[in-house]
């Protein structure tokens, strides 16, 4: 990934957050950069903000969900998917619990927002992995490192000429098996993919400098197929799959404008 970077750039803005694996690399080569990161996903931002301002009380309760799990895995497992805590610290370390717990590490909601993911068979799951975390914190800290929470298309109106923008949106599925597109309630739709490209094109009018990533999607490629983007497919390992034999081998596309 890093070799498709553009060379020189102004501001970084990553729209879809998520794991945010492009944003941690960029800073750890660059502390200093500018950055605006978002997701529509509000227990996520969360969660970012509860690690960089207060992870102590993060681990410390990580650590209390680690004890519980170890005497009685399923069930416990199950109780917290179910709980809704209140506080900032619970929301996050619930989060952080299920995403080191359930199946593939897949986050997963039904239509009423319900986190519905299985448990995962883990013989010892990393729940508290209190050097990374710390860490993580660390790198968040930044002073020039922005939070927000917002639909993709409202960063819009922050991104100037000369800026970085890079999508990660969820992927279109490329068989009715592979329908992981929900990460949040609402569906990422085909007018929100319609949106996207549209939002692509108007920052590429504005002499930003645009990538993209996603599946190799007949969609994609033709919402895409203008002379102003450059399509290159790439080689990646899946995380999600139900057979640890099929998460190799798999081709994704990046779209770039630069």
């Amino acid at each position: 990934m890093e070799n498709n970077y553009p060379e020189k750039f102004g501001t970084y803005f990553e729209p879809f957050l998520g794991g945010g694996a492009v944003m941690f690399n960029l800073l750890s080569k660059h502390p200093n950069m500018k950055c605006h990161v978002s997701d529509l996903n509000s227990d996520l931002i969360l969660a970012y903000l509860a690690i960089r301002d207060k992870v102590t009380e993060v681990i410390e309760s990580l650590e209390n969900h680690s004890k519980k799990y170890q005497k009685n895995k399923k069930q416990y497992y199950y109780h917290v998917r179910e709980s809704e805590p209140t506080s900032q610290i619970e929301k996050v370390s619930r989060l952080i619990f299920l995403n080191k717990t359930c199946f593939n590490g897949l986050y997963r909601v039904n239509s009423k927002g319900k986190f519905n993911v299985p448990l995962g068979r883990y013989t010892n799951p990393n729940i508290v992995n209190e050097k990374n975390l710390l860490v993580v914190s660390k790198i968040l800290q930044s002073s020039n490192l922005e939070f927000f929470c917002r639909d993709f298309e409202q960063s819009l109106h922050d991104i100037k000429k000369g800026d970085f923008v890079y999508f990660d949106p969820p992927y279109q599925p490329l068989s009715n098996t592979a329908n992981f597109t929900s990460y949040t309630s609402k569906n990422f739709t085909d007018d929100d993919l319609a949106r996207l490209a549209n939002l692509a094109n108007r920052l590429n009018t504005r002499g930003c400098k645009v990538m993209l990533s996603n599946s190799k999607s007949k969609k994609v490629k033709r919402l895409f197929s203008s002379s102003n983007w450059s399509i290159k497919e790439v080689q990646v390992n899946r995380a999600i799959s139900s057979n640890s034999n099929t998460r190799t081998g798999h081709s994704e596309i990046i779209v770039k404008n630069y």
